[in-house]
């Protein structure tokens, strides 16, 4: 058999970029994937002249392997950047949107935070470090060095827009590994942002702060498409994986396909599922395995598209969206103005938003009536948009198992994944439960995994 046989378990963005860069290696590369299409989370509908986003809306290009992916599947004419209308964030507070401030002068300025919550953030640098190590929520980390209400209305609403999560509940260490970083290594992060800066130039990686915001013209799905047809017939669709086996000195991976159990010999086998399917996979090998990759929690989260016409809005559209802090007792986490943001997502005379419902917030919308939950939203989206017409255009899309929550204790469930894949030489656990949810991550996490690879 092949010394250089590869089998891939998933073909979200994880697993495609990881199949491509060991590929282009010359590596025999083979991708199981139980759906019909590759892409995973990625998902884009075109339909009526709108175009829908229902996983990641956008990436951050915070790595240089990102464009260098996107050069050499073929995309560089469709890749697009965010406009600048849309670098202006908001958050709803007390009835109204107000601009996060992006700098000094708009910080004096700002009505989001009082008084008091902004003279609160000038002792940041003079806040030790804590004593609670690996333990600690983004919750006490931000209130112990920013204060209450820079939770409140800063922290909480981020949290929950990007993790769909809970900051009570998500470890700073493993969730935000770099912000927990600056006051390990530098003491604080207004110290470790100016020094820090020092490195990403070096290393050649921009923050998420500064890291511009992609697509692609026709839409996120786009991206992992072009990588799937570069890979030239080497995707398995249709295709669940019943167990892994080990037998003489390779591994076997069993698998169901249009009714039938197939099996495929490799030397290596990387898994990007989502832990909930990795334990069933892996779950002969490793009875502990099963009990981490089973705790890893993955919120429901209900993705509401929506489209007005453009007159109909009162509120100018001059931004990227709104997040909504959990105090203001409202039924979805915020908007995104996706219209604004990038183009060819509607017709020039419409707007169109994308609205999250659910998440660590509320745990319980897959028991709930979905029609009366968009519907409250609705109303309360037409209120904060300032317009008494109705959506001309409404689509939305349930994922019951959305964003993998790297809560208190995480690190306990990664020292386990690195000590079972030390235990089971040639096999490796990736996908955005371990290194990080964004799509940056993930291309960033499929070469790290690819040269694991190479080096085994």
């Amino acid at each position: 058999m092949n010394e250089k046989k590869v089998v891939i378990l998933g073909a979200g963005i994880s697993g495609l970029a990881t199949a491509y860069w060991l590929y282009k290696d010359g590596y025999d590369v083979s991708i199981i994937e139980e759906q019909s299409k590759a892409g995973g989370a990625m998902q884009t509908l075109h339909e009526e002249n709108f175009l829908v986003d229902f996983g990641p809306n956008s990436g951050l290009e915070t790595t240089p392997l990102i464009r260098k992916l996107v050069e050499e599947v073929g995309l560089s004419d469709e890749m697009i950047y965010a406009s600048e209308t849309s670098s202006k964030r908001f958050i709803f507070r007390e009835g109204s949107l107000h601009a996060l401030p992006m700098g000094f002068v708009q910080f004096l300025s700002t009505k989001l935070f009082s008084l008091n919550g902004k003279l609160r953030l000038f002792k940041e640098p003079f806040v030790g470090k804590s004593s609670d190590g690996y333990y600690q929520s983004i919750a006490q980390f931000v209130e112990r060095r920013l204060g209450k209400e820079f939770l409140d209305y800063a922290i909480d609403p981020f949290v929950s827009g990007v993790f769909a999560g809970d900051p009570a509940k998500l470890s700073v260490k493993s969730a935000f590994p770099k912000l927990y970083r600056l006051e390990e290594v530098y003491g604080g992060l207004v110290k470790g942002l100016i020094k820090g800066a020092r490195e990403r130039k070096k290393s050649s990686e921009e923050s998420k702060q500064s890291a511009k915001m992609f697509s692609f013209m026709n839409g996120m799905q786009t991206f992992p498409k072009a990588i799937a047809n570069k890979l030239d017939g080497r995707i398995i669709l249709n295709s669940v994986v019943k167990k892994v086996e080990k037998q003489n000195d390779k591994w076997v991976v069993l698998f169901e396909n249009n009714g039938s159990l197939k099996k495929i010999e490799c030397n290596k086998i990387i898994s990007t599922v989502p832990s909930f399917v990795a334990s069933e996979i892996f779950g002969n090998l490793d009875a502990e395995l099963t009990i981490h990759l089973n705790s890893v929690y993955y919120p429901p989260v209900i993705v509401l598209y929506l489209a007005f016409n453009k007159k109909d809005i009162g509120t100018p559209l001059d931004g990227f969206g709104f997040l909504i802090p959990s105090l203001e007792r409202k039924n979805f986490l915020g908007a995104i103005w996706s219209s604004t943001i990038f183009p060819n997502r509607c017709s020039e005379d419409k707007a169109g938003f994308t609205l999250f419902i659910g998440g660590a917030r509320n745990q319980q919308i897959l028991k709930q009536d979905t029609k009366q939950l968009i519907d409250t939203a609705v109303t309360e989206f037409k209120e904060m948009m300032k317009t008494k017409a109705e959506p001309v255009y409404l689509k939305s899309k349930m994922w019951s198992n959305a964003i993998p929550q790297y809560n208190l204790g995480y690190i306990e469930h990664e020292n386990y994944f690195e000590k079972f894949e030390k235990n089971n030489p040639g096999i490796f656990l990736s996908g955005n439960y371990r290194g990080g949810i964004s799509v940056g991550d993930c291309i960033k996490n499929s070469d790290v995994v690819a040269r694991k690879v190479m080096e085994n």
